[in-house]
């Protein structure tokens, strides 16, 4: 091992016994693996799970995958879930209520003990995703305790991204290919003619225990900047990319733009892109009873602001149009996030546009945006 220990060089065999050591923790390993035709994240024991010699193939609203002749685990794009299935789950009982024989409640809150997981795969844009919904959901006066509870108790290994795909634009939204904080082991894996291996780094002291149970060796100069120049040519060479300008300004002056009709006249206000965001967090009530009424339990689960009822007053809904309820999602995406949690709660990895039915592209529509803008006259910042 170099200096305090937390550098080293792991094998494939290192990231099984990785696997197992997270396990041996009492920890639920997550990773991705492929199912169905998609590299999916789902419960993995051993190291053969992962995704070996698979990468993916994506446009908007396009996505298959293809065998990679080099055999990586990692060199796969943001697949159709993100961490938030874990963290922030699609749906979760809150309390139920039981009527006993002399007509009174009994009301249960429910209160299991958190899962402890180990997320491993999390790429750069996820790891600044979870990061913002920390902020949102457990950085502010109204935390989320089931949220809180399962984030204190999940173990992160990051890895970074050396192929991204032709949706990605993490590197528009500061996010990757990189890493360099909120991680408890990175990886970055290496593929050449020194053979298959992984750079690993530490980044807690829970990280660095567990790197020293791994099947190691001290990293080398060659490792690391093979690794380091993986990621930089990868940082060259997004698919996508945001227009370089003030995003929080360009929503705001571009609220009446024509663009947003040509948009609506394309949208069908499915909510896909809220579904596969990893930073969406909106959610809403639903109350249950079984037949008798007896037993009531009550649900929250994820909600859209596609749902015309997303924002509904006595009077009916805010916003009753697809024109209005695409500006509100890409608007407080990339706009008034700031003002709320002071980031963008857009991390570019592109699953928007990957599981958008109609192939609606986030960084066309800004691009488009910002070109109207341009063509009105309006300066930098100002309304055109």
């Amino acid at each position: 091992m170099t200096g305090d220990g937390t550098t080293a060089v792991i094998g494939k065999d290192g990231l099984d016994e990785l696997i197992r050591a997270l396990a041996a923790r009492g920890r639920t390993v997550i990773g991705p693996t492929v199912r169905d035709g998609a590299i999916v994240l789902a419960e993995i024991a051993e190291g053969a799970e992962l995704p070996y010699g698979w990468g993916v193939e994506l446009e908007a609203g396009h996505y298959r995958l293809r065998p990679r002749e080099d055999g990586a685990a990692f060199a796969h794009s943001a697949g159709p879930q993100s961490w938030k299935t874990y963290l922030h789950p699609q749906r979760e009982r809150e309390w139920t209520a039981d009527r006993g024989a002399d007509g009174g409640l009994t009301v249960a809150e429910e209160n299991a003990p958190p899962p402890s997981y180990a997320f491993l795969g999390v790429r750069p844009c996820d790891l600044r995703a979870i990061a913002v919904q920390d902020r949102v959901l457990s950085g502010g006066p109204h935390t989320d305790s089931r949220y809180r509870a399962r984030r204190e108790r999940a173990f992160l290994v990051a890895v970074e991204c050396t192929e991204p795909g032709a949706t990605c634009f993490c590197t528009s939204m500061g996010s990757g290919p990189g890493v360099d904080a909120g991680y408890d082991l990175a990886l970055t894996e290496v593929v050449d003619g020194s053979g298959h291996r992984f750079w690993a780094r530490a980044g807690s002291d829970e990280g660095a225990s567990v790197l020293a149970e791994l099947p190691r060796r001290p990293a080398d100069s060659a490792t690391e900047s093979a690794a380091r120049e993986t990621v930089a040519e990868a940082a060259g060479r997004m698919g996508r990319s945001m227009p370089p300008v003030d995003l929080q300004l360009l929503m705001r002056d571009t609220l009446h733009a024509d663009r947003w009709n040509d948009v609506a006249s394309r949208c069908l206000t499915c909510g896909n892109c809220t579904m596969a965001c990893p930073t969406c967090f909106c959610t809403t009530a639903e109350d249950v009873t079984d037949l008798s009424g007896d037993h009531a339990e009550r649900w929250r689960r994820w909600e859209s602001c596609f749902d015309l009822e997303f924002s509904h007053l006595p009077d009916g809904p805010v916003r009753a149009s697809g024109h209005s309820r695409y500006r509100q999602w890409a608007t407080h995406k990339l706009g008034t996030w700031y003002d709320q949690f002071g980031s963008s709660g857009c991390v570019g990895c592109g699953r928007c546009i990957v599981w958008c039915p109609v192939g609606i592209d986030i960084t066309e529509e800004a691009h488009a945006l910002h070109q109207e803008r341009q063509a009105a006259g309006g300066p930098e910042g100002a309304a055109p």
